[in-house]
């Protein structure tokens, strides 16, 4: 956004703010030079209609009204204003353990411009009147995951309800078809993001996944409502795995695949010649092939007979990637972060508007602190505070605000129209509610805890931006994954030791644990326990959907252990080793996951990842499972091993 545009729409702000009888379009034109640059009336007219919408996303309440009902539809005569009481954030109180539960629903998201809209909502409360200790926050740490493809896209359509259209490619057929959608909602379940909402093709509603979204959704002109009955958590409770209509048969051999014998409604059906008899529901062809290609020669499709030809393309694109050649790699510096997504183009306008309430709570506010406070550079606060200065109607200079400086010291006065913080915005609630949400649905959490009440305050205090709580869910865990967390929430409170059964996915075996739980947190839609592992005398990381049983005991733990900063998965340690990948672009993703060491980019988009491992037994599994998409080139004797895996894997696939 433009300086010239930012002044453009704060003054607007100012003026309807300052009236109860409104303005008519001429006299805002006439109090506001910045529309005078239109090159046409036509030209103004649509700027102007331009900067009412752009404040009405901002959850700024722009009224439009005529004095004559007579002339209702007349746009030559309405009158504009913003009503003061729609317009301000209204006074809420939060108890400690509440300020908890919103300082840990606010850093749950992993999209830069949510995370951000996040900070801005709890920083606005907090000056409401919400605690800044977090000190009461719970043992547990969930994370919405969001990089799936398209998801900022979808999400705007939904939040703003414009219909989109997108290319999709079904799961039952594999046809690639144009879908075009009026998004009521989307949610996350099972792992995946969902966009529920009425086909327009066929004229009724449908789920969508958005990893099977083929082109960028486009947004198209007009708004729909959505139905009144519409809540997107009853849509994800009622998704219930339909996706899942087919029964693999899989022959595995006995002790081996532990991961294919734990899957959801899976069944051992009889032993013959050394092979145990597997059956599975699966709804994903490519997926429930690709965690058959992982146990290679120990696994062996049987039916139905497209399952069973997906494997053997996977393991055959697997070998040949992994037999070469591959291009020399000089590795040059650490791996990059992934960019940050951009900022709204109106956050200048939004800092500008949550900057003065604070500068008239805080006369004299220190340069250096306010800049920090608001995530900005001192120069850029000093522009701020000019721009603040030349806002205001042309022919009121009393209606300007008076900025002065005294050395470092900020002095702000004549804003009383925006003395009160705005009303939260449809992304600021979104964040904070469906957060919250998210949080008061954890197995092991009270009804009446905080996250609930909390939820219902906030609910409340953000008028229609609340309404975003209806149309975003997630489900953050499953039937098979919550009685787990809720035994060790239970440790956690307690200070007990927990006894596992787990499964080890590397070594394809099952082994008991004795631990002490330091924390639970949630990465990538999966849950995973740190605690101190008393056989391994150290601090291990433990996925929830491997326990397969967690016991209490009476045993204290022995000692508090601070939870490690971040949530990294994998700790280096003296011995690791580094193995090399050549990643081509569908599995780019593997550099990301397993944190690598060192990236460079190779020609014809590959990527070249740097991966720290503990142990190498479970890289030729990968290697499987990516079907042709990344191979091992480092070490020498890890990539002979991974030939020889694939070789033996593809003889159960003449």
């Amino acid at each position: 956004m433009s300086a010239k545009r930012t002044e453009r729409l704060l003054t607007l702000v100012m003026l309807l703010l300052s009236t109860q009888r409104g303005y008519s379009k001429e006299e805002l034109f006439h109090e506001i030079e910045l529309y005078g640059g239109a090159a046409s009336p036509a030209a103004r007219e649509k700027l102007f209609d331009r900067d009412k919408a752009a404040l009405r996303e901002q959850g700024i309440p722009v009224q439009s009204f005529s004095d004559d009902p007579a002339f209702d539809h007349d746009n030559s005569i309405r009158r504009y204003r913003i009503a003061a009481s729609e317009y301000r954030l209204p006074e809420v109180t939060f108890t400690a353990e509440e300020s908890a539960a919103l300082t840990l629903a606010a850093g749950m998201w992993d999209v830069a411009t949510l995370d951000s809209a996040a900070a801005r909502a709890l920083q606005k409360l907090q000056d409401r009147g919400a605690a800044r200790d977090d000190a009461a926050a719970l043992p547990i740490e969930p994370r919405i995951h969001t990089n799936e493809p398209h998801w900022d896209e979808v999400w705007r359509a939904t939040t703003s309800r414009r219909p989109i259209s997108f290319g999709y490619r079904a799961a039952s057929t594999g046809r690639e078809e144009q879908r075009n959608l009026q998004p009521w909602g989307m949610g996350s379940r099972y792992g995946h993001w969902y966009v529920v909402g009425r086909d327009l093709d066929r004229g009724e509603e449908r789920y969508f996944r958005l990893s099977r979204i083929t082109t960028s959704p486009l947004q198209h002109e007009g708004t729909f409502e959505v139905p009144d009955d519409f809540t997107m958590l009853d849509s994800l409770a009622s998704l219930e795995r339909v996706s899942e209509p087919f029964t693999a048969v899989v022959a595995v051999r006995p002790d081996t695949c532990h991961l294919l014998r734990t899957r959801r409604g899976a069944r051992t059906d009889g032993t013959d010649a050394g092979w145990d008899t597997l059956t599975f529901p699966y709804g994903d062809v490519g997926e429930a092939a690709a965690d058959i290609a992982a146990f290679g020669p120990r696994a062996r499709s049987v039916g139905p007979p497209e399952l069973v030809a997906r494997v053997g393309e996977l393991l055959s694109a697997a070998a040949a990637a992994q037999e070469g050649p591959f291009p020399d790699v000089a590795f040059t510096d650490r791996a990059a972060r992934p960019a940050r997504r951009k900022t709204s183009s109106d956050s200048h306008l939004r800092r500008l508007l949550d900057l003065v309430p604070y500068l008239l709570d805080h006369p004299g506010a220190d340069m250096d602190e306010t800049a920090d406070r608001f995530g900005v550079t001192r120069a850029q606060l000093a522009s701020d505070l000019e721009l603040l200065f030349v806002s205001g109607p042309r022919f009121y200079p009393e209606g300007l605000i008076e900025v002065s400086l005294n050395g470092d010291l900020i002095f702000l006065s004549n804003a009383d129209h925006l003395a009160e913080p705005v009303r939260l915005n449809l992304d600021e609630a979104c964040t904070l509610i469906v957060g919250l949400d998210t949080l008061r649905r954890l197995p092991g959490l009270d009804p009446g805890s905080a996250a609930a009440t909390a939820h219902a305050k906030l609910t409340e205090a953000a008028g229609d931006a609340g309404r975003a709580g209806r149309a975003i869910a997630t489900t953050l865990t499953e039937e098979a994954v919550g009685p787990t967390l809720e035994t060790i929430q239970t440790a956690l409170a307690a200070h007990v030791r927990l006894e596992l059964t787990y499964l080890v996915p590397t070594r394809d075996e099952v082994t008991q644990r004795t631990v002490e739980p330091i924390r639970a947190f949630s990465r990538d839609n999966t849950w995973y326990l740190e605690a101190w592992c008393t056989s391994a005398r150290s601090v291990r990381n433990f996925r929830l959907d491997r326990v397969q049983a967690a016991i209490l005991t009476a045993d204290p733990v022995t000692t508090r252990r601070p939870a490690a900063d971040g949530d990294l998965l994998f700790r280096p340690a003296a011995g690791d080793a580094l193995v090399t990948f050549i990643l081509r672009p569908p599995a780019r993703w593997v550099a990301g996951h397993y944190n690598a060491e060192r990236t460079q980019e190779m020609p014809d988009g590959q990527l070249a990842a740097e991966i720290r491992v503990a142990t190498t037994g479970w890289i030729p599994g990968l290697v499987g499972r990516l079907g042709g998409g990344g191979a091992v080139a480092a070490p020498g004797d890890l990539r002979r091993d991974c030939e020889v895996w694939l070789s033996a894997a593809r003889l159960n696939y003449p």
